[in-house]
This record gives structure tokens, sequence and C-alpha cells, in this order.
């Protein structure tokens, strides 16, 4: 059988690596790690974790949760991996992400239909099917190749990266563990015992530690932020004036946020709404939330606090939130660029660049945001690279699938405004004949057509490999 070249070893890239081995297809998956390392990655491990260790959601309640489900159902590769590492973060699926990508990179190595080489890919390779799976860091050589295929459509946008503390050096005597609107707190702060009550609920769901701020402990932090002094862009970043720095809203540095007014921060990551301070019996004025990084507890992540603040500030600020006062910083903030395409211009649902027969982008290029909406995409561009060479007609999940909804927004956004989307339900299509007022329920009722309808293109995808 011809191989399919897949370029780019990080979530997309892996995902489309493993849906073409597992059905038979022999694959070369290029990864320039580590001969050429990027800004924020730090190993050579494939499906690196660079952001944050959180795959959000696995409610079935929530687009995110039923998002995973589907993946499992198409035979994903990194979510058994995930939930083997996970670690606690409420209702999230968050994991360690050494052990994590550890196993990803082995379990990609040791297949028999892989090979894994290990070098950059500065020309775009002749060989079809091709996936280019590059991400959001694709280097300059590439990024340009890209833009000649795509009619110089490819945009940028800048994401940030939130710090991660070391657990023993935080002064735990100043948090508290909850998450929010009473899921799981316990009555007696960090240490205490959750009362018979709430022992189930702090089991499953009081995962977050929380640094309580008073008014005047939030408006000396804001002001401190406003004036705080900003990394330099790196010298990649450079060229592209300050004006056309777009941030994805839901990584917007928490110093743009700051600068937006005093109460911003109030109304985003530092929102005090659902929590209750178990020692004051009140609702702090402003709060800080970290989440489990590891499966130990030594490493905690500052959840919404990406950041583009120079390191020394970093140090110095975020010392100034209760408990992190003598906080070491295992992992600083980072501010770098992403690259995406504006798909609905170039693009089919497929994944498949419409020019040029035989391409296809994956995960964050595509302009999807967060990794498993990544990884989804790589799923689909992978299942088509292979239905290509076999010479089978495209597959795309229905609309009303998770997965399906986001194939459709990358070819169906407006072309003038488009942006990285999440998985949300406000992609899929409405619930036919039925007025459902619940939200819970009518998110269930969702989850349950997405789920029918992933399963039976599964069945039918898989059929057409026979």
């Amino acid at each position: 059988m011809e191989t399919i070249t897949v370029v780019g070893g990080g979530f997309a890239g892996v995902e489309a690596a493993w849906a073409c081995a597992q059905r038979g297809a022999k694959v070369h998956l290029y990864e320039m790690r580590p001969k050429r390392q990027t800004p924020v990655h730090r190993t050579a491990n494939l499906a690196e974790l660079v952001c944050s260790n959180s795959f959000k959601s696995t409610l079935l309640t929530n687009a995110s949760g039923v998002l995973k489900e589907e993946m499992r159902r198409l035979g994903s590769l990194i979510l058994p991996i995930a939930q083997r590492h996970a670690v606690p973060a409420g209702e999230a699926l968050a994991v360690d992400r050494e052990r994590f990508a550890c196993d990803v990179t082995a379990a990609i190595e040791s297949h028999p239909n892989i090979t894994v080489i290990r070098e950059e890919v500065t020309q775009l390779p002749e060989a079809r099917p091709l996936i280019l799976a590059t991400g959001p860091l694709t280097s300059d050589a590439l990024a340009q190749e890209l833009k000649q295929l795509t009619d110089n459509t490819a945009l940028s946008f800048y994401d940030a990266v939130a710090p991660t503390v070391l657990g023993e050096s935080l002064d735990w005597s100043r948090l508290f563990r909850a998450s929010r609107r009473g899921r799981g707190a316990r009555q007696e702060g960090v240490g205490g015992e959750a009362t018979a009550e709430c022992a189930t609920e702090t089991a499953i769901s009081a995962d977050y530690l929380n640094c309580p701020l008073t008014k005047e402990e939030y408006m000396a932090f804001w002001e401190a932020l406003c004036h705080a002094e900003l990394a330099p862009l790196h010298d990649f970043e450079q060229a592209e004036p300050a004006q056309k720095m777009v941030f994805f809203e839901m990584c917007v540095p928490i110093e743009e946020l700051a600068r937006r007014g005093p109460r911003t921060l109030l109304y985003g990551p530092m929102k005090p709404i659902g929590l209750i301070d178990p020692r004051t019996g009140k609702r702090p004025y402003a709060v800080v939330q970290l989440r489990q990084e590891n499966r130990e507890g030594t490493l905690w992540g500052m959840v919404g606090f990406q950041t583009r603040l120079k390191w020394g500030e970093q140090k110095r600020i975020f010392r100034m939130i209760p408990g992190l006062e003598n906080a070491e910083f295992v992992r600083y903030g980072v501010m770098h660029r992403n690259t995406y395409v504006n798909a609905p211009l170039v693009l089919t649902a497929h994944a498949e660049l419409r020019k040029h027969p035989g391409i296809f982008l994956a995960g964050q290029i595509t302009g999807v945001e967060g990794y498993l909406e990544s990884a989804a995409i790589g799923m689909i561009a992978g299942i088509n690279a292979l239905r290509w060479l076999k010479g089978l007609p495209p597959a795309v999940p229905p609309k009303i699938t998770v997965l399906g909804a986001l194939c459709h927004y990358l070819v169906e956004a407006d072309t003038k405004h488009f942006a990285p989307m999440n998985a949300n339900w406000g992609l899929m299509p409405e619930l036919q004949g039925l007025t459902v007022r619940d939200k819970r329920e009518k998110a269930r009722l969702k989850a349950e057509r997405a789920l029918e309808a992933i399963s039976a293109f599964a069945q039918q995808i898989e059929a057409d490999w026979q």
C-alpha cells in the first residue's frame, strides 16, 4: 500500500497518523523536535502539552464532553491515554502532562504501520495524500509554503500560556478547596474533612484551590497588572505590527483584561461567583483558582492567567495573591504566535484544500481552538486521507454531532470575520419538533442525538474499508 505522509507530531498529527495506521495504511510522520524546538515546547515528546493540562468537561451535558465520547467511538488514540493519566480536576479531564505525552509517543513509535522521522520539513513533500498538522507554531519556511497554497490567506493570532507553581511553595493556610456554586466545597478549609452530606461531591468536584482576595488586595493587584512590563515578542513575531495582534477571546492575557477596566477580571478569571470561603462563610471579593497539574498534586496551574508579562514581573505581581507570597514558578507564562488559515475560503468540510486535491490540513491550523478540537480534526483528516487513497468519497460526520458541527463551521463561517472556534452547543442545529426550556435537558437531548449519529457514522466508514 502507498504511504500517507503526516507533517507534525502534535495532537492533530498523532490522531491523523493513528486513524490511518489503525485502518491498515503505512504512515510517515515527520516531527522536527528535538532537532529544532519551538518557543514553547520543552521536550521531544509527541503531543506535548504547552498550555493548560485540561481537556475541559467530561459531562455529556457539555459539548466538550460529547466531543470526547464521539472521538472515543471513532477510535481516538489520546483519550484512553488521557484517562490513564488523569489528575483531579472536578468535572474536567486533566492529565499529568509528562506521563501523558510519553505514553502517546510510545504508542506512535511502536505502531508497526507508523515510521516517525525526526527532521524539519521546509518544503511541501510531493507525496499524496499529505496531511499538514504543523500546529500553531508552524515554522516560517512551511508557513510561507502554506500561504502560497492558500493564496496568502493564512492568518495569525496570539495565544498565551498560564504559569505553573510548585505546590509545596504555597501557603495552604490561606487557601480553600472548592468548585463553584458549592460543588464539593470543603467546610474546614484545605486540610479539613468534608461533612458527610458533601463527601461524595467533594470527591468529585472539590479539586480547585482558591485564593481569596479582599477589595483592597484586589485593587492593589489590578493596579500592578495595569502598569506591569510586558515581555518582548519573539523575533518571528516582530514583523507584525501591534495592531494585528488579535487574541482568541478565551485566551486573552490577564494584563490585557485588566486594562479593560477595574472590574473586568471580576467577571472573568477572578470572578468569585459560586464560591464561599469556609473560614468566613462569605463570598470573597475576588478569587484566583489553581488547578492540579499532575497526579501527585505537586504542580498547580493558575486558571485563566495566560500572560505575556516579563518573568520577573510575573513573580513580583502574582506573589501579591494571598497564598502565593512565596510561590515558586516552575513554568512562567509565555505568549506565542498561532497561525491558521481562513478555512471558509480554502478548506472543504473534510479538511482537504479545495484547490489542491490530496492535501489535508489538521488541527489548529484549520481554525479550531483547543486540544481536543485539534485532535478531532486530525482524525477527520486522517480518515479522509485514507479514503482519498482508496478512491472512496469524502466522509464528514453529520452536523448534529459536535465534530460534524466543527467541520461545518470551518467552511460555513463568515470569511471576513473568521476566528478560531471551540466545541460548543451553539454550532449545532436545534432539536426538531421539540420545545425544551430547561438547558440541561436540551443539552442531554442534543448529546443523545449526537452520539447516536456518530455511532452510525463510525459504523458506515468502517464498513467502507471492507
